[in-house]
């Protein structure tokens, strides 16, 4: 793995906001990029697991029997150039990123702890069940998921349950770098408490909390842009699936540069209609279905038992009814 020991340890981040998705990351990026002195790039970057195709298997393309992928092994100086790109110019500045997919994923604890740079960790976790119900909701709105949310865990759980399973996702961090150097945010906690939880994380990340501005202190609700009907959402993702990726093709090391050129027009044209069939808003999504949250309370209680003792503050409880 030496490929992944970067070539410029000053164009590294000091620290990475690395999931759960879904579970307050934006709130904590946009609180953290108002600071004076730290520096985080807009976009999530994944570069750390950016070839794990379990994690972004909407960052490969395929056509014309080829794939073109993400490779550290192909060119090196080209993924590295990428990243380093999005720091470039910032070495002054505390510097930051955030990618959700990080704590799911075992190869990037490996490759973030191969680093000479001591990088900072921070995860926020989320009720295990509304974390895995909003993922789904952001992969409908997104053109991936293809059935209903109870058919996607009859069908295709992973893509919604295996986020969720905060236990062995830090045991795997806590193999590789050390418990001070990762700071673990109860979600929960982060809407109750939120400057408590901001002051805590000032300490964690060694500035001042008094630089914030005020106005990052104003009510912000960051509710999805849901569509009006899931039936034609699902119904245009089974019809567009094979051009999920699309939305990457500008913002990879590796793209296949006549995928967007190549975009059959009556794609234009379903998506035109669409939007006027089942235009977008912003609102909540609908209340979970009580049987499916009983279900998978059951299930994520039983597989995050020992979480407090892990983490070393009391979490479970916030979550679950007493079992």
């Amino acid at each position: 793995m030496t490929n992944w020991i970067a070539p410029e340890e000053d164009l590294l981040p000091d620290f990475i906001i690395g999931g759960a998705m879904k579970s307050g990351t934006s709130t904590i990026h946009r609180i953290l990029s108002s600071h004076p002195k730290i520096f985080i790039p807009k976009k999530e970057i994944g570069f750390f697991d950016i070839d794990n195709i379990l994690e972004h298997s909407d960052f490969n393309f395929y056509n014309n029997k080829k794939w073109v992928f993400q490779s550290m092994e192909e060119n090196p100086r080209v993924m590295w150039d990428w990243y380093h790109s999005k720091f470039r110019g910032k070495e002054s500045l505390l510097k930051g990123e955030d990618s959700t997919t990080y704590l799911a994923s075992k190869v990037a604890a490996k490759r973030i702890a191969l680093q000479k740079k001591e990088i900072k960790l921070i995860f926020v976790l989320r009720q295990p069940t509304m974390r895995a119900y909003s993922n789904y909701y952001h992969l409908l709105r997104t053109g991936r998921a293809t059935y209903t949310f109870e058919d996607t865990l009859r069908f295709n759980p992973f893509s919604v349950v295996h986020r969720s399973l905060y236990k062995d996702q830090i045991e795997n961090y806590f193999k590789f770098i050390p418990k001070e150097k990762i700071k673990i945010i109860v979600f929960e906690d982060l809407i109750s408490n939120q400057q408590v939880v901001i002051k805590d994380l000032c300490e964690f990340l060694n500035i001042e909390f008094a630089e914030f501005p005020k106005q990052v202190w104003d009510n912000h609700t960051n509710k999805a842009v849901l569509p009006k009907s899931t039936k034609l959402q699902i119904q245009k993702n089974n019809l567009l699936r094979g051009l999920g990726n699309m939305k990457y093709t500008n913002d990879l090391p590796f793209i296949w540069a006549q995928e967007e050129k190549n975009r059959p027009f009556f794609v234009k044209v379903v998506n035109k209609l669409h939007s006027k069939l089942n235009p977008r808003k912003e609102q909540a999504p609908p209340v979970i279905n009580p049987e499916t949250k009983k279900f998978l309370d059951t299930y994520f209680y039983n597989e995050l038992l020992g979480l407090d003792e892990l983490v070393e503050q009391e979490v479970l409880s916030k979550w679950f009814y007493k079992k």
